[in-house]
């Protein structure tokens, strides 16, 4: 799907007084400008931040209380539990409060809810069993700020309860002992964009009455998985987790870097979230998430590297269910659907969010994947959208036929009756015929535009140290505009990646396209592309060279594609534009080709309409081509220039001639067809070179043809070679076949250049 660029543009001078000021590449002083930093003052206090970008733990309402009833649970020999939640964030948090609370010589266990069983959040049935459990103190963790009536529940129970959560607070907030929660009061806290393990870790601080530096590690993890900002102090713990985690002897670290193929030097915040994170929601995802929490909390080695292996199970299981969901889904998408709506039994409700991603992705349409439960009548799934869709407001329209939903503008996750799912679809794409087609096309923001010149080993590794990158800080994004292609092609068992040499200021750039070979065949040689895409380092034996990833690419000129002596129409046509037009100026071509190309082929046409230009085989004259072409002015140009075979090893000389005609003079009354292959041989001369030649020595009259025996004419007038037509024709066949056939791809896309640039100059001139 074709996609809009949107290419910041940083003021040059702000550029430079960083790169002055600071002492950075170029490309370090373009993120910084496109992050909003406009001095060196405002970018040096974000780059060093330290620990006194910690808040005091105590500023969060609610910190005291907690921690004067936990205490006092430590002192009674309280039964403590902990309730969690089953993602990467809640996995996290629980493990945080766990070790604090077991550190403190706490009676603690915990409890995470199964996603399937329980649902999310505070559950009426898991509090009754703590009651029975004989906990004394319920804390929860990334979760419980909307359980009014569970808390209700467990109060009545005799239950101490106390929250801590970071998620948006309904109106009425539960009856709880105490809640801490960075927004509650709004504004009371410094920082309001802590994660759920974030708010755990304040609570675990306040209770060691000391920072716990060894913990930073597990709060990287949550907080990158949660995409929280990555800002403030959560940007330093995440900083701090990171460099932690590169040398912890945690037993656990060691199991997934294992698992991962990771070396535990290089963990940085793209290993959290690409490869570590996805492990732990894993588990969550497909059964109960406590084997993440005891993973977390490994005593042994042995035992890290039995949850390390269960994790890693359950994500490929994970990945497989989500590939086969999204193929089933994908095949009920209704094309004119401007949001998508799909479901089915047994789809799995813990992956149905990234499957919508996925769908989103692909067709840029708001999408919900819902999973039908025939048992209960009900569809439960999640959605996600684009801008301009505020998909929050969008499903609050339609509380009637969707009684449980929630979320924001870009995700949510609902449940309704089986019943209701096709008039939701409906009601929904009614309400989005507001998207216009603008809207409809998705867009690309692009934070930094840089030249070849500009990249190299020392800019790349001084961008990474900007990071960690995240919500609110994010990773940049690239352009490389205007440059050209050295060489490309395909790679992988399954020819699926593209690999290119990228050339411009002088000096060149390797690039790489994952699952990317579909680029091939929109790329040509020596035309001016623009691709976006990430900078990395590539290591291989030894040598350090930096590569850029490729995610997409434009073309802002026309195009020539060469596709001349590829006999096998099947290796090019496929990669040819539906929409394109197809030109034959022979009959014979246009025949011949129509056994291949199922869309009509024009016939030696004056004028056409086409962004896309096909040319099968020689005009009758270069004035015919270039009076098509700039006509047409087509944006793609595809030459095949088809010839049928002359049988000539080479034009005949005017010494072939002569010595063909005295060998004729020779022999009255020849027996051309009885004796051409014994001639053709004796000559080193193709067959049909010698019927060229005797039909020129016709044309002029120089010889008499009676039943494929040839005489020579006596006294015929002398007449130059040249007036025959045959030769004519043939002379003029060979100057084209030179022109264009031959001629290097250079040279041909010269020739078009310059009929296209005059067809733009007439048209500048006309207006």
């Amino acid at each position: 799907m074709e996609k809009v660029w949107s290419i910041e543009r940083q003021d040059k001078a702000v550029v430079q007084s960083l790169q002055d000021e600071l002492g950075i590449t170029a490309i370090a002083a373009k993120i910084l400008a496109a992050r909003g930093f406009s001095s060196a003052k405002q970018a040096t206090a974000f780059l060093q931040m330290d620990e006194s970008i910690v808040h005091d733990p105590f500023l969060m309402q609610g910190m005291t209380e907690a921690v004067a009833r936990i205490h006092q649970a430590l002192d009674e020999g309280e039964h403590i539990r902990i309730y969690g939640d089953y993602d990467a964030d809640g996995i996290t948090s629980t493990t945080v409060l766990m070790t604090a609370l077991l550190e403190l010589g706490a009676n603690v266990d915990y409890v995470i809810p199964n996603r399937f069983t329980h649902g999310y959040g505070p559950n009426t049935e898991l509090f009754r069993q703590a009651h029975e459990d004989g906990v004394d103190l319920l804390i929860t963790v990334d979760n419980g700020i909307s359980g009014v009536e569970q808390v209700k529940v467990a109060r009545e129970l005799g239950l101490a309860v106390i929250i801590t959560d970071h998620h948006e607070p309904g109106d009425i907030l539960p009856d709880a002992d105490v809640i801490v929660h960075p927004r509650i009061p709004l504004g009371h806290y410094p920082f309001g964009e802590l994660a759920g393990v974030g708010v755990a870790f304040k609570l675990a601080h306040a209770l060691y009455e000391e920072f716990p530096a060894h913990l930073v590690g597990l709060v990287a993890l949550g907080t990158v998985a949660d995409l929280v900002p990555l800002v403030d102090e959560n940007r330093w713990l995440v900083q701090q987790g990171i460099k932690q985690l590169q040398h912890s002897s945690s037993y656990w670290i060691k199991a997934l870097c294992e698992v991962t193929a990771t070396a535990q030097s290089t963990i940085n915040e793209e290993t959290l979230a690409f490869y570590f994170a996805p492990r732990l929601n894993a588990v969550g995802r497909l059964q109960d998430a406590a084997p993440g929490v005891d993973f977390l909390l490994s005593e042994t080695m042995e035992q890290a590297t039995h949850g390390a292996a269960l994790l890693e199970t359950c994500n490929k299981e994970r990945k497989k269910i989500v590939d086969t969901i999204t193929e089933q889904a994908i095949a009920q998408v209704v094309a004119d659907d401007r949001v998508i709506v799909v479901a089915g039994e047994g789809w799995n409700a813990g992956v149905v969010g990234i499957v919508a991603s996925r769908i989103v992705e692909r067709f840029y349409r708001p999408t919900i994947v819902l999973g039908i439960d025939k048992d209960k009548g009900i569809a439960k799934g999640s959605a996600r959208s684009i801008e301009g869709f505020h998909l929050y407001n969008e499903l609050a329209k339609n509380k009637a036929i969707v009684p449980h939903f929630g979320g924001h503008p870009m995700a949510a996750g609902m449940t309704l009756p089986l019943e209701n799912v096709d008039a939701l679809r409906q009601a929904l794409n009614e309400q989005a015929q507001q998207l216009t087609d603008e809207q409809l096309t998705p867009r690309i923001a692009i934070d930094v535009a840089l030249t070849l010149d500009e990249i190299s080993v020392h800019a790349i590794e001084e961008v990474a140290k900007l990071g960690p990158f995240g919500t609110d800080f994010p990773k940049p994004l690239y352009a490389l505009e205007g440059v050209e292609v050295k060489d490309m092609r395909k790679i992988g068992a399954s020819q699926q990646h593209l690999k290119l040499t990228l050339a411009g200021e002088g000096t060149t750039l390797d690039a790489i396209g994952f699952s990317q070979a579909e680029m091939y065949d929109n790329i040509t040689y020596g035309t001016p592309m623009s691709f976006v895409g990430d900078l990395q380092l590539n290591e291989w034996q030894g040598n350090v060279k930096p590569q850029f990833l490729l995610k997409d690419m434009q073309v802002n000129t026309w195009q020539l594609f060469d596709v001349r002596g590829i006999r096998q129409v099947g290796r090019w046509l496929n990669a040819v534009p539906t929409d394109a037009v197809y030109v034959a100026f022979n009959e014979a071509t246009r025949v011949y080709f129509s056994t291949f190309i199922t869309a009509s082929i024009e016939l030696a046409p004056t004028q056409v309409t086409a962004k896309t230009l096909v040319l099968l085989d020689l005009p009758q004259s270069e004035a015919q081509l270039a009076a098509l072409i700039m006509q047409s002015q087509p944006q793609r140009i595809y030459v095949h220039f088809h010839t049928e075979a002359s049988g000539f090893t080479r034009p005949p000389t005017r010494e072939d001639f002569g010595w063909y005609y005295k060998f004729l003079v020779k022999r009255p009354d020849f027996a051309l067809q009885q004796h051409i292959e014994q001639l053709a041989a004796h000559k080193g001369w193709a067959v049909n070179t010698i019927k060229f030649m005797t039909r020129v020595f016709f044309e002029l009259g120089f010889v008499k043809i009676d039943n494929e025996r040839v005489t020579v004419v006596q006294g015929a007038p002398k007449t130059p070679l040249t007036s025959a037509p045959s030769y004519q024709q043939r002379s003029a066949q060979i100057e084209m076949e030179q022109q264009f056939v031959y001629a290097p791809y250079a040279q041909l896309k010269q020739w078009f250049d310059e009929r296209l640039q005059s067809a733009c100059a007439e048209e500048e001139t006309a207006k």
